[in-house]
């Protein structure tokens, strides 16, 4: 049975026992959650997170602000493990709470709103997601210092919602913004700025704009390699976001390395049928392609592999933000 079924099945039952059982106490399970979450246990996590829902709501209440916790918490790791629909009701539980005890200008409620954004972002629903985004941005700005990192992190999270529904004008200085709060608040090299930074400049690819686009991609690439790990993921996306820049200017000779480092991460990190990972596997065909070496391309030739058009590369230099563990340290 699958995670998100075994849930829904516990979650039935729990609720049934309920009534007869006194319930198990729900600060010990939600630590005992947290805790198998951070040893790699996602599924007994989830379905300890599960009881803690079950429990606090029943020795608080359903509307106390701390099963909102409770629930954002279980969200959370559903969210990061892909199981997005689950995560979205799970997060809109944890808003209606929230907004109903805490009022609607809470920050706690923005950052639900941010997480609810998210998630809907990530299942393609953009532009359901912006209101959301929009909500948070206003809630920060009117509870917050401007120069605070998370009024940073909502200006990004919109601007990266507008830029997927082609909102570019829109978009532009809200990254703008973010970037010169998290210069000044995280220091010019952090992997905050570095993250704008490769926002702002797929912004211009998408646009067509590399003369803007390149400057900005070579300064995120030179942040993010001091910032992140070598094999990490969001390097990779500024490794292929410049290298895909190098394509569509007919540059084949400044791509080919910047793609071959990205298949490298990528190749190491994700599942064979990835999105991101076939499509550098497609990046590395064009530019092999384009330099007439045939031979070469075929290694990474997929099934009726075509090369791709510029229009479709630059579809994929727009990468999605990944979400850390942290509701307000989105990219």
């Amino acid at each position: 049975m699958k995670t998100f079924a075994r849930l829904a099945f516990f979650l039935a039952v729990s609720t049934a026992q309920a009534a007869v059982a006194p319930a198990p106490d729900w600060k010990a399970l939600n630590a005992e959650s947290i805790a198998l979450y951070r040893q790699g246990d996602v599924n007994g996590a989830m379905l300890t997170g599960a009881k803690a829902i079950e429990a606090a709501a029943a020795q608080l209440g359903p509307d106390n602000p701390a099963v909102a916790t409770v629930v954002s918490n279980v969200a959370r790791m559903m969210d990061i493990s892909g199981h997005d629909a689950d995560a979205e009701a799970l997060y809109r539980r944890a808003l209606a709470i929230r907004e109903k005890a805490l009022g609607p200008d809470h920050l706690e409620v923005a950052s639900t709103l941010n997480n609810l954004g998210s998630v809907l972002r990530e299942q393609g629903k953009a532009a359901e997601a912006a209101p959301y985004f929009e909500r948070a941005l206003a809630i920060r700005e009117k509870a917050l210092d401007p120069g605070n990192v998370d009024v940073a992190a909502s200006l990004n999270n919109l601007a990266v919602t507008y830029r997927a529904l082609g909102r570019y004008a829109e978009a532009e200085p809200l990254y703008l913004r973010s970037l010169k709060i998290r210069e000044k608040a995280t220091g010019p090299e952090s992997a905050e700025v570095g993250a704008t930074l490769h926002n702002l400049a797929a912004l211009y690819d998408a646009q067509g704009q590399f003369d803007k686009a390149e400057p900005i991609y070579r300064l995120a690439l030179d942040v993010r390699r001091r910032a992140l790990p070598a094999d990490d993921l969001d390097l990779a996306a500024t490794l292929s976001g410049l290298g895909e820049l190098y394509l569509a200017t007919h540059n084949a000779d400044k791509a080919l390395p910047l793609l071959q480092q990205s298949l490298a991460i990528r190749d190491k990190r994700l599942p064979a049928k990835h999105p991101d990972l076939l499509a550098a596997r497609r990046d590395l065909y064009a530019a092999h392609a384009s330099r007439g070496e045939f031979a070469l391309a075929e290694q990474y030739a997929g099934e009726g592999q075509v090369t791709v058009s510029e229009e479709q590369r630059r579809r994929l230099s727009i990468p999605i933000p990944s979400a850390g563990m942290s509701p307000t340290r989105l990219q």
